[in-house]
């Protein structure tokens, strides 16, 4: 089965983390950790309503099905760094969906950070085994509706990723393409330069 590293193209407008989803089935197999100011879910009221957890690990392979075409795709930790860094620069951060399909209000990524170190990071505090390069962030939830029916029933159980990436391997033919064309082209100019030096003779 062939895998696929998506990257983002600096020459695309629209690459990069346009949202982040709560949903049942995370595609990168992380679960979030819900937080309350016990680390227990106590009464509503005493609540912080934070949602940690990871939105992308570099490296791992992700099953993708288009059709019969199956296939694994992967970050790098440098697409996984840069991806963190836009979205926040992009002021995305109070964009949140349910299982990719309803948009949410009052949910924010109130934090964002990548693991640098397995063991100092505040995600090992709370039992999550993030590796090195992982983007983490943690969102808080002021939805009523989604705390209560989705968060504290454990009908949601991680972060999954909205956005648009290259194929790095598409872009490398591109690139191949592009290359050839120009030197058809120059061979084309050079041809007809001197087709016209031996004419004028």
């Amino acid at each position: 089965m062939r895998i696929v590293e998506l990257i983002i193209d600096d020459k695309e407008d629209l690459n990069g983390i346009e949202a982040v989803s709560i949903v049942e089935f995370p595609a990168i197999e992380s679960n979030f950790i819900a937080l309350s100011e016990h680390l227990e879910l106590a009464k509503v009221d005493d609540e912080k309503r934070i949602l940690m957890g990871a939105a992308l690990i570099p490296n791992k392979k992700i099953y993708r099905r288009n059709g019969e075409d199956e296939y694994y795709i992967f970050f790098s930790d440098d697409t996984v760094r840069k991806a963190s860094e836009l979205f926040l620069m992009n002021s995305n951060q109070n964009n949140a969906t349910l299982e990719h399909d309803k948009k949410l209000k009052d949910l924010s990524v109130v934090e964002s950070w990548i693991v640098e170190d397995t063991e100092m990071d505040k995600s090992k505090k709370y039992g999550l085994n993030a590796p090195v390069g992982t983007w983490m962030v943690s969102m808080k939830v002021n939805n009523d509706a989604i705390w209560n029916d989705f968060v504290k029933t454990g009908k949601v159980k991680g972060f999954s990723i909205e956005g648009y990436f290259s194929d790095k391997l598409e872009m490398s033919l591109q690139i191949e393409k592009e290359k050839e064309l120009i030197e058809k082209i120059k061979s084309i100019i050079t041809n007809a330069e001197t087709n016209k030096k031996n004419y004028g003779k």
